[in-house]
């Protein structure tokens, strides 16, 4: 993963409290090459974040 990546993850636990393992479902009900831009929409879509955290991460991406 790259810095930025460990960053994003980094932030969905500790600002988040998003767990590791919602994390990893995400990622693998992604394709293989799901960028970190793609992954909010996978947390959401499967119900694992909430439309007020998907701001919180949209806005953290913005600035990043």
């Amino acid at each position: 993963m790259s810095p930025i990546s460990n960053q994003f993850i980094n932030f969905l636990q500790d600002e988040l409290a998003i767990p590791s393992e919602s994390i990893a479902t995400a990622l693998r009900r992604g394709e293989a090459n799901t960028s970190i831009s793609q992954l909010p929409m996978i947390l959401w879509q499967y119900g694992l974040v909430t439309l007020q955290q998907l701001d919180l991460i949209f806005d953290w991406l913005e600035a990043a």
